[in-house]
């Protein structure tokens, strides 16, 4: 269907809303294609999807994927029903498909097929980087780089009690945006809303990854777009970013496995992933952006004459 199609008949804001969306998935996955037809990209080698987690605290929320050059990209499994229907399915299906196969799962309606596909756009992504010899720097600031101080209003999308705890010691106003209606509440500092519409009065906002999948990632940024920083955080914040910083995004706060096997086994283990891995920190003003790097990673397997 041509844009002029889907579009017809909303209203300016509705078609704005749904035009970003669809065009991050759509940008994520032409990315994916450019990173296929440039670098020869390895097939699943090892998919883990989380059993029941009951009792096991953190552990478990993640699927995740194993490419065989031992990329590894994961995407938040706890939405709604996806962990139960994850559980459904069987983890070995997954391997030996093409990784851009199962990325495009990421356009998909359904949220399990949408989730096992950013897994997939993620692994891509962390490939693409390594054979282009780019590494994410290092997250420092569990707050996202947000530089927040005096005088800072800060948004938080998902309530995440440690880093409101910092904010408030900071002494600065925080407006939170949840979807669970039963951590609503007001207090001196402190607004916990389900209007998405109250970030509008913030300008460093701090955002939950899941809002990738959510469905509510168009809404989001649509509210976000006058903010002087905006971090994306989690997980499943490990893609290509250039769409994302194209639309206000200016850190990308995703994960990088350094030591695939031993993340794998603690991942199945429902164990913390501790230090197979590192919190990675992507800058809108320092990234050089994913074709420049499909570029250096096609020089670099010209000058040693083997395929990634």
């Amino acid at each position: 269907m041509r844009a002029a199609g889907l579009f017809r008949g909303l209203d300016q804001a509705t078609r704005y809303t749904v035009e970003i969306m669809t065009s991050v998935v759509a940008e994520l996955l032409e990315l994916a294609d450019h990173a296929a037809a440039a670098l020869p990209l390895p097939a699943v080698k090892q998919a883990f999807l989380p059993p029941n987690r009951k009792g096991t605290g953190k552990p478990g929320e993640f699927c995740a994927l194993r490419l065989a050059d031992d990329s590894v990209g994961t995407a938040f499994a706890l939405l709604d029903d996806t962990l139960a229907r994850m559980q459904e399915r069987n983890a070995g299906e997954l391997v030996g498909q093409p990784a851009l196969d199962v990325a495009r799962r990421f356009g998909s309606d359904d949220p399990v097929e949408r989730a096992l596909g950013l897994a997939a756009v993620n692994a891509i992504t962390q490939h693409v980087f390594r054979q282009a010899g780019y590494e994410p720097e290092l997250a420092t600031d569990s707050l996202g780089s947000l530089g927040i101080g005096p005088g800072d209003h800060v948004g938080m999308i998902g309530f995440f009690p440690p880093l409101v705890e910092r904010v408030q010691e900071l002494g600065l106003p925080l407006t939170v945006v949840e979807l669970r209606a039963e951590l609503v509440r007001e207090a001196p500092g402190l607004s916990v809303t389900l209007d998405s519409k109250r970030l509008k009065g913030c300008n460093k906002i701090l955002s939950t990854s899941t809002v990738l999948l959510n469905n509510t990632l168009e809404e989001i940024l649509a509210n976000c777009r006058h903010a002087e920083a905006l971090a994306l955080v989690g997980p499943s914040a490990s893609c290509f970013p250039d769409c994302l910083f194209t639309r206000g995004v200016t850190t990308l706060g995703g994960y990088w496995v350094l030591h695939p096997t031993e993340f794998m086994r603690r991942a199945a283990a429902l164990e913390a992933w501790g230090d197979t891995g590192k919190k990675s920190n992507l800058q809108r003003q320092a990234y050089p952006g994913t074709n420049v790097l499909l570029l250096e990673a096609m020089r670099r397997q010209a000058r040693t004459g083997h395929s990634p």
